[in-house]
């Protein structure tokens, strides 16, 4: 299916770049953001390195702003093209990936295409991973929601890239995720979530409570598995606890359980040298 522009509301189109895959679902989104009539509009992770998906982004508007949300390749390979076509400075956390800018915040307060962008740090898929919650000035036509990147997908779960990744990290950013879809809630409109692949999601709170849950699951079941490995005599290495645990997820997605379980062992290493009970266990 060929890509096409979906549109979010009033301020957000979204495009899906064509690079299908184990690790990228049906395509990396890019965002368009823009207040109408604005004069300019913010690129939220170009994606890719693919001639006809960054032509279609440099022809949504007058871009001002390209943002990153992390530095891997399926987001960022595009970018320096994208800026070099449009012109418009490249943000990110890692100095590396910015281009004519600074590098991003936490905390940080954009304002641009009409739009007041707020930088999120959210590590933990990895250590540079940010998140941006956009709001308007009129909420009743634009809501508030949070671009999410890979840190919140749109189905399925997201790998923690251990080492540079780390599970404590990704635990907090979950936590200040679901707070801050709370705080912005209204009596009538969830914030939603707009991730890096996959559908858009109506509540980006209960999205970051429900990933908070799976984690607490799989980490209940790695401790089970270290413990029955220790039964047995034999080593909790990486490559058992992996058999025992995702043992039903498909081989070309082995690396990527096998990171996550190596950053969950060593989660679990730490809270027990701190002689602290792991979070959700």
């Amino acid at each position: 299916m060929s890509a096409r522009w979906e549109r979010i509301g009033s301020v957000v189109r979204r495009r899906r770049a064509e690079n299908p895959g184990p690790m990228t679902l049906d395509g990396t989104n890019s965002y368009v953001l823009g207040v109408p009539g604005a004069g300019g509009v913010v690129v939220v992770d170009p994606g890719p390195l693919l001639d006809g998906h960054l032509q279609a982004l440099a022809g949504a508007g007058a871009v001002e702003l390209i943002l990153i949300s992390h530095h891997h390749g399926d987001h960022t390979d595009g970018s320096l093209a994208l800026h070099q076509r449009t012109g418009a400075p490249v943000r990110a956390a890692q100095p590396r990936y910015c281009h004519a800018a600074n590098p991003l915040y936490d905390g940080e307060l954009i304002q641009a295409g009409g739009l007041t962008i707020t930088v999120l740090a959210t590590p933990g898929h990895t250590s540079d991973s940010l998140c941006f919650a956009v709001t308007a000035r009129d909420e009743t036509e634009a809501p508030a929601m949070v671009l999410t990147g890979d840190t919140i997908l749109g189905q399925g779960s997201t790998v923690i890239c251990y080492p540079d990744g780390r599970l404590g990290d990704y635990l907090d950013s979950l936590e200040k995720l679901r707070g801050w879809g709370l705080e912005h809630r209204t009596a009538t409109q969830a914030v939603a979530g707009l991730p890096g692949h996959g559908p858009v999601l109506a509540d980006v709170a209960e999205a970051a409570g429900a990933y908070a849950q799976h984690r607490a699951e799989r980490l209940a079941q790695v401790r089970a598995a270290v413990e029955h490995l220790a039964g047995k005599g034999a080593p909790a290495s990486t490559e058992a606890v992996t058999s025992i645990v995702y043992g039903d997820v498909p081989a070309n997605l082995q690396g990527a359980a096998q990171l996550s379980v190596e950053a969950q062992l060593d989660y679990l290493r730490s809270a027990g040298s701190a002689g602290q009970q792991p979070q959700g266990l």
